[in-house]
C-alpha cells in the first residue's frame, strides 16, 4: 500500500518544498496540498516548487476545484505542474470547501462537476473543446491522472465513471468505507471500465493514549454532523448531536485558526467518548501496530493508497511525519515483506 502525506502550503513555497523534500527522504510515497487561495499559497505554484525539488516521491493536489478556478485555468497549471514533475503528479479535483465557502461561493453541483471534469480531462487529452459556441484547444499538452475526492454516493460513482480514480473521504472505519469503494468500482463498471485506483484520506497520530489524543479530532466530528453525516457516524457508533452553526470560529471549524478554541466551541455537542469513538473508527489513531493493522483492513476494503494528515491548518505536519517515518513506515514495511503476496 503506497502512503502518502498531506502537506498544507501555510508556508513560503521554498519551505513547502523543502518539506515535500523531508517526505520524500522519509520514506512516504505521496505528497498531497490543499488548494484554498485565502487559507494557503497557491497549490500549484508550490507542487512546482515541491515538483523541482525532489526526484521520486508522487505529488498532487488534494484538491482543487473547479469554482474558483475555470477548467481551462485548472488544466493550464496542472499542464506546467506535469511538466516539472515529469510523470508524478496527479491532478485531484473536488467540489470545492474552503476555496469556494469564504468568498461566497457554492461548491459544484453533481452536473457541474462532471462536465467541468470532462473538459479538463479533454484539454489535457489535447482534444478542442467548445466554450459557449468558442472551440479551443490547449497547447502543449501532457496528459496525467485525474482523481476526484468524493464521499456521497453520486460523486463516488462519477469518480468510477470518469475519473482516473478516487480520493474517498469517508475515513478508515469498515462499513463505510467498504460501501464507499464499492460506489466507486459500481460507476466504473457501468461505464464499461475496469478497476479505477482509490486512495483514502485518513486523519492519523500515532499515541498510546487515543482517548486523550482524540479531543483535537471534535470539531472534524462536529463538521462531519452539521453536513448531514450524524446518522452516518451514529451507524458506526459515534453518536454527536450538533447545531448547524456554531459561532465564534474562523472560517470554518475545520479550518480554524485558533485550533484550541474550535475544540472548546464543540466540547458541548461532541463528548470525549464520541471523539474517541471517531477516532477509532474513522481514523488511524494509536499505536504504531494499531496503525498498520488499520492499514492492513482499508487494502482489504479494496483501497490502494492512503495519504495522511494531522489536525491543524496552518502548521507543517512535522511530528506526524517524524512518527510515521520511524515507527509505522518500517513495521509496515517489516509486515509486508513477512506476508506473501502483500504488496
Amino acid at each position: 500500500m503506497r502512503v502518502g502525506l498531506r502537506i498544507p502550503p501555510c508556508a513560503p513555497a521554498g519551505r513547502i518544498a523543502e518539506a515535500a523534500r523531508e517526505a520524500e527522504r522519509a520514506g512516504f510515497d505521496e505528497v498531497w496540498f490543499p488548494d484554498s487561495q485565502l487559507l494557503w499559497r497557491d497549490v500549484f505554484a508550490v507542487a512546482t516548487a515541491a515538483a523541482a525539488a525532489t526526484s521520486h516521491v508522487g505529488l498532487g493536489t488534494a484538491v482543487t476545484n473547479f469554482v474558483t478556478r475555470h477548467p481551462a485555468v485548472v488544466a493550464s497549471a496542472a499542464r506546467t505542474v506535469a511538466e516539472v514533475a515529469d510523470g508524478r503528479f496527479v491532478l485531484g479535483v473536488g467540489v470545492g470547501d474552503s476555496s469556494v465557502g469564504p468568498v461566497g461561493l457554492r461548491p459544484s453541483t453533481a452536473a457541474e462537476l462532471r462536465a467541468r471534469l470532462t473538459v479538463v480531462r479533454a484539454l489535457l487529452a489535447g482534444r478542442a473543446v467548445d466554450f459557449d459556441g468558442v472551440t479551443s484547444r490547449l497547447r502543449d499538452p501532457v496528459e496525467m491522472p485525474v482523481r476526484l475526492a468524493a464521499s456521497g454516493p453520486r460523486n463516488l460513482r462519477l469518480a468510477g465513471e470518469l475519473a482516473d480514480g478516487a480520493i474517498l473521504l469517508s475515513g478508515v472505519a469498515p462499513g463505510p468505507l467498504a460501501a464507499a469503494t464499492a460506489k466507486v468500482q459500481e460507476g466504473a463498471a457501468a461505464a464499461g471500465r475496469g478497476r479505477v485506483p482509490m486512495t483514502v484520506s485518513a486523519f492519523c497520530r500515532v499515541t498510546d493514549d487515543v482517548p486523550r489524543a482524540a479531543r483535537e479530532l471534535k470539531p472534524i466530528c462536529a463538521r462531519i454532523a452539521q453536513n448531514g453525516g450524524a446518522s452516518f457516524l451514529a451507524l458506526a457508533g459515534v453518536h454527536v448531536d450538533v447545531p448547524e452553526r456554531l459561532t465564534g470560529v474562523y472560517p470554518d471549524l475545520v479550518h480554524a485558526e485558533d485550533w484550541a478554541a474550535a475544540v472548546r466551541v464543540c466540547d458541548p455537542y461532541v463528548s470525549d467518548e464520541a471523539a474517541a469513538a471517531f477516532a477509532r473508527g474513522f481514523c488511524l489513531y494509536g499505536t504504531a501496530a494499531d496503525i498498520v493493522a488499520r492499514l492492513a483492513e482499508v487494502r482489504a476494503a479494496g483501497a490502494d493508497a492512503v495519504f495522511l494528515q494531522h489536525v491543524g491548518s496552518y502548521d507543517l505536519p512535522e511530528q506526524l511525519m517524524a512518527d510515521v517515518s520511524g515507527q509505522v513506515l518500517p513495521l509496515l514495511r517489516a509486515t509486508a515483506d513477512s506476508t506473501p503476496g502483500a504488496a
